[in-house]
């Protein structure tokens, strides 16, 4: 090594130096000139690093929806690395990998019982679109290319993530790299509308009707699928309105095309089912998920496929790669062996249930701060909020927005973890969380908003 990119002898790396970690979508030089730490977790409750217990609202972020630490994922997880830390996937296989599969697929609505493993949301929402366009060449309709996103979908970092998500802050760094053969339809979100709407707003299922715009700018030949999230997670939890699913899904049958769900946020619990899909009734050809699969305790990203897709690729030679595509740690142990863990756990400790029984009580809490100061909406459905601010006169990243301050706020003075979006408070709590718990989150922030100019 050149002496002059060696480390210095007397210079060793400080553990306790901040400055090393580039850290993803943080504000760097705030989070570093006053860190919010966590050492630790347990249940509902993180530990910061001066011995603070913090509330967790926000299930870290959407995934662990079991909590923090249960005794019988971690000791899954221990034993798995102990008997077998890491087996290839690639024309290879390990039992885990297929017993996760067969039991997350049990979980599926309908046909879907096929899945095809990755390492987060990003990487599921990749596979699912790849999936997508092979699946229509292998049954000879090459010219269906095309996806149609949704304006203020999220659908992770990648590249094609951000080209078929509608996030222009996030996409507007990267524009000349953003993937080809990609539209947009528009949000479902209307302040004037549905501002304080309990659960599905009743204004907006004609909005769907603007992808059969799409279809025929674009012709149903040249497109390979839709996809959105059935509820918007990360732009502010946008709660689709009553009808609107299904039209999309009728629109998408009618015209021969994909729809994929893409459900990272949405399944394993969040809203009281497995997953988005059983919830609304609505039967998606793809379904992507992370997170919640495994209670966010290893990295782990899952596509899951209607039987008619998979069969498609099951043509030709029996010794050819049907799809290529895959990840070095695709169906990693240890990541299978948490979701086997909390699966069980979601059914010995009726999770699911849980979260379906609080929803209303969640929904009316929340509620209880309109009136609130810059208190402009809230959406609340299954076990996720958001209480949306009125951003004022502030102009970030100059300035600290009403949002951040808030978040701040909570996390030092109330003892309470929880995202923000823009000018939104997003919560989605673990669904462990009990009446007590939801009232002292609305509370906190109730109490919070006050502090706020």
């Amino acid at each position: 090594m050149p002496s002059s990119v060696k480390r210095a002898a007397n210079a060793p790396a400080k553990p306790n130096d901040l400055g090393a970690h580039f850290m993803p979508f943080t504000a760097q030089r705030q989070f570093k000139g006053k860190p919010r730490m966590i050492v630790s977790a347990k249940g509902m409750y993180c530990t910061s690093d001066d011995g603070r217990q913090i509330l967790d609202a926000s299930a870290g972020m959407w995934c662990m929806n079991a909590g923090h630490c249960h005794p019988k994922i971690v000791a899954a997880i221990q034993k798995q690395a102990a008997d077998l830390d890491y087996a290839p996937n690639f024309s290879y296989g390990h039992p885990v990998a297929f017993q996760a599969a067969s039991r997350l697929c049990a979980e599926m609505p309908g046909d879907i019982d096929h899945v095809f493993f990755s390492n987060s949301g990003s990487e599921a929402v990749d596979t699912a679109i790849k999936i997508a366009i092979a699946y229509q060449r292998a049954r000879g309709k090459g010219t269906k290319t095309k996806i149609i996103g949704r304006e203020r979908g999220y659908h992770g970092v990648n590249i094609a993530g951000i080209s078929v998500g509608g996030l222009g802050y996030n996409r507007k760094v990267f524009s000349a790299a953003l993937m080809p053969g990609v539209d947009h339809i528009p949000h479902t979100h209307n302040l004037e509308k549905q501002a304080f709407s309990k659960l599905q707003p009743e204004w907006g299922a004609h909005l769907a009707d603007e992808l059969e715009n799409r279809i025929l700018l674009h012709d149903a030949e040249t497109i390979a699928a839709v996809i959105i999230e059935p509820v918007a997670g990360s732009t502010g939890v946008l709660v689709p309105p009553k009808g609107y699913l299904e039209k999309i899904r009728a629109i998408c049958t009618k015209h021969d095309i994909l729809l994929i769900f893409d459900e990272v946020i949405t399944a394993w619990g969040r809203l009281g089912k497995a997953t988005a899909a059983e919830y609304f009734n609505i039967m998606p050809d793809i379904i992507t998920s992370a997170k919640g699969i495994n209670g966010g305790t290893v990295p782990m990203g899952a596509t899951f496929i209607r039987k008619g897709i998979y069969d498609a690729f099951m043509q030709g030679g029996e010794y050819g790669v049907e799809f290529m595509h895959g990840y070095t740690y695709s169906g990693h142990p240890l990541a299978c062996a948490a979701a086997l863990a909390t699966l069980e756990v979601y059914k010995e400790e009726k999770l699911f249930e849980n979260a379906a029984e609080l929803e209303k009580k969640w929904s009316d809490a929340l509620h209880t701060l309109k009136g609130a100061p810059h208190v402009i909406d809230i959406r609340a459905i299954g076990l996720m909020g958001a209480v949306e601010l009125d951003p004022g006169t502030r102009n970030p990243p100059q300035e600290m927005s009403r949002a951040m301050e808030t978040f701040d706020k909570l996390f030092f003075d109330e003892g309470i973890m929880m995202r923000f979006t823009g000018n939104v408070m997003a919560m989605s709590p673990p669904l462990i969380v009990n009446e007590n718990q939801i009232d002292e989150i609305v509370t906190k922030l109730g109490k919070t908003l006050k502090t706020v100019k």
